[in-house]
């Protein structure tokens, strides 16, 4: 890409130093200097070797293991993250981070060294085991205030006060109460509360994921891939926009947040998808929308996928099998949306001369694709995900040094390369580790007080038993707490009280907890609250509010297909091959005449009835059913023949005959 960087190199230079400042933004955090920062990096750096020794050898149980994460995580969030924004210095501890830091490393430690006796004198606690659970409740609270935000605290805070003052709530929620010693040992002593299935998550797979997608972009990873993906579609109509889907659907896969995803990738794309024709709000809706896919993309989803498979009690891999297809069609609606917004627009492709070479691509970064072959590879032998993760990094480390020496390049580089990525994975990790912690203290607060079930029946009886109303009550609920709430903490909480109530009503399992998963993602792009359509908007100039419904017009498809997979389980590849491809071929013609009717523009701009013949094929197809496909394959039919007769005619409107195009 040597003619586009040098056309570009100033204007990528200033759209990166934008998009830092705008992701500091988001997650700013503190930086030290000279020995502290040593310090701080020696000990990200043993969190990681800690947590890659533990998925091979498993040396401890899991609450020791689970306390010896939250002291890694918890020393980390007071370091790096101040009391306060505006108030706390920015380059060193305050006395009271400090306070936080000791108090909550030592309870840790105290709870690995005696996790036995403790274990042992389950329902006659002693005094330090009270004033320690307390303590370790307070600290959590504040952990996950500083790195994710007032809303997880003040969720949590809000059910730790429903388990205290269960007889004193109306009828319909009240329930026995519970003291503050027993609430706070459960909470804090026990695998069901702070130290239950979110922090082991946490522990265990969360992040080595994380640490394995920082090395894969220390390495060169992330480079290679957005090189695959610029050298494949950059020469389309609209290339660069398709080369952000593909490069920013991966991308995603790895990061784990959709903002960092964003302002990473979108410094480079989104100002070549300017450059090439691409309204700059679109342009940024765009790399919004495919950054907030890759959560729901295998083989690598989002934080929340592992849990998922905890609490249905299933392997991984069989979550990444069942997501597999309506991620896919997710990610083609968009990829689709921008081929009709190019066409409409009359954009070109880049010249192939500007473009990557995909023989000298692969010549220089095909050792990547080793690691992510293994990660497959073992999933799909039913190793269990810190495992086969563990050996996808391995596979990574050996792949890339072989190839250093090969290329006689910097041995010293590439060991600074793996020791940032080691550090960087870590801290990486604390956001959503804190976020479990937080999440743990809601999860036992449900299962003491039996408010789960309770919920449950809220829904069922507010919906009166009908699935078509429950459905779209659990979808405003996931996009209402999404909007304060991180990914994986909103999916914890919306799984605990509304799942049983969806299972109870018919639908699977695996699809119930998948339409929870995708409709906390959406928030993401969602207004009037769409942080990652925001970031995208600070990088492009564009207006917030018009960047925020772009990005949700492009990602509509996430909106429906979640509704597709709980009446039609063959999108989950359940069921015989034969009902799985009809499922998936009338799907993807639906997607198709969304993507269409959504943007106005099939072969050439619509007009209204077309718009509206492509919406009625489009509901039709997506519908399980013979007769709705039947039906919406032939109004496509029709939509398509009256488009091939204009277009032969030389019909094509104007921009100002279709507001959407404008």
């Amino acid at each position: 890409m040597a003619e586009i960087e040098k056309t570009l190199q100033q204007d990528f230079e200033k759209e990166k130093k934008l998009g830092q400042e705008i992701l500091e933004k988001f997650e700013r955090v503190r930086t030290y200097g000279g020995s502290a920062n040593t310090l701080l990096t020696v000990f990200a750096i043993t969190a990681s070797l800690y947590h890659l020794h533990y998925a091979y050898a498993h040396p401890f149980f899991a609450l020791d293991h689970r306390a010896l994460h939250w002291l890694f995580m918890s020393v980390l969030v007071f370091a790096l993250y101040p009391l306060s924004k505006r108030h706390s210095p920015w380059h060193r501890m305050s006395v009271l981070d400090g306070a936080f830091l000791v108090a909550s490393g030592a309870i840790c430690i105290w709870l690995f060294i005696y996790s036995t006796p403790i274990m042992n004198r389950a329902g006659s606690y002693e005094t330090l085991d009270v004033v320690m659970g307390c303590l370790l409740v307070l600290i959590v609270l504040e952990a996950a205030r500083r790195s994710t935000g007032l809303s997880v605290t003040l969720i949590a805070v809000v059910f730790i006060l429903y388990a205290l003052l269960g007889p004193w709530l109306p009828d319909v929620i009240s329930h026995k109460g519970y003291s503050i010693k027993r609430l706070s040992t459960y909470l804090s002593l026990s695998t069901d509360g702070i130290f239950g299935v979110p922090i082991g998550v946490s522990a265990n797979f969360i992040l080595l994921f994380i640490l394995y997608g920082t090395l894969l972009r220390k390495t060169g990873a992330g480079e290679f891939f957005t090189d695959i993906a610029f050298a494949l579609t950059g020469w389309t109509k609209g290339g660069p926009a398709k080369a952000a889907v593909v490069s920013s659907t991966f991308f995603g896969m790895i990061s784990g947040s959709s903002v960092a995803n964003t302002v990473t990738t979108g410094s480079f794309t989104i100002p070549l998808m300017k450059r090439t024709g691409y309204p700059a709000h679109f342009a940024a809706g765009v790399e919004a929308s495919a950054s907030t896919m890759g959560q729901i993309m295998p083989p690598v989803m989002g934080a929340a996928a592992f849990i998922m498979a905890e609490f249905l009690a299933i392997p991984y891999f069989k979550v990444c099998v069942a997501a597999f297809i309506p991620a896919s069609l997710a990610f083609f609606a968009t990829f689709m949306q921008v081929h009709f917004r190019a066409v409409s627009l009359g954009l070109t492709g880049l010249p192939k001369s500007d473009l990557p070479s995909i023989p000298k691509t692969f010549a220089r970064g095909w050792h990547h694709l080793f690691s992510v072959f293994a990660l497959i590879y073992f999933l799909m032998e039913d190793y269990s995900p810190e495992r086969a993760v563990f050996w996808a990094i391995a596979v990574t480390i050996l792949t890339s040094f072989l190839m250093t020496v090969a290329k006689r390049e910097s041995l010293k580089t590439f060991g600074l390369g793996i020791l940032e990525g080691l550090r960087d994975g870590a801290m990486g990790s604390v956001q959503v580790a804190a976020a479990c912690a937080a999440a743990g203290i809601i999860i036992g607060s449900i299962t003491m007080t039996g408010l789960g079930l309770k919920f449950s029946s809220f829904v069922v009886d507010a919906s009166q038993g009908y699935l078509f109303l429950a459905l779209p009550f659990t979808m405003i609920a996931c996009l209402f707490l999404g909007m304060g709430v991180p990914t994986t903490a909103q999916y914890i909480i919306i799984t605990s009280l509304v799942a049983p109530a969806l299972v109870n009503m018919g639908v699977l399992p695996i699809a119930a907890h998948l339409f929870i998963l995708y409709f906390g993602t959406r928030a993401d792009i969602t207004p009037p609250v769409a942080l990652a359509a925001y970031a995208g908007a600070g990088i492009a100039q564009s207006d917030p509010w018009k960047t925020g419904l772009a990005a949700f017009q492009l990602g509509i498809a996430g909106f429906i297909i979640p509704f597709m997979f709980v009446y039609a389980p063959e999108l989950l590849m359940i069921g015989d091959w034969p009902s799985i491809l009809l499922a998936v071929c009338t799907a993807t013609l639906g997607v198709v005449c969304l993507a269409a009717a959504v943007q106005g523009c099939l072969m050439i701009r619509t007009t209204g009835y077309e718009r509206i013949a492509l919406m009625t094929a489009a509901l039709l197809l997506i519908k399980p059913g013979w007769m709705t496909d039947l039906a919406g394959l032939f109004i496509f039919l029709l939509a398509f023949l009256s488009q091939a007769l204009r277009k032969r005619k030389g019909g094509v409107l104007s921009a100002q005959d279709v507001p959407a195009l404008k």
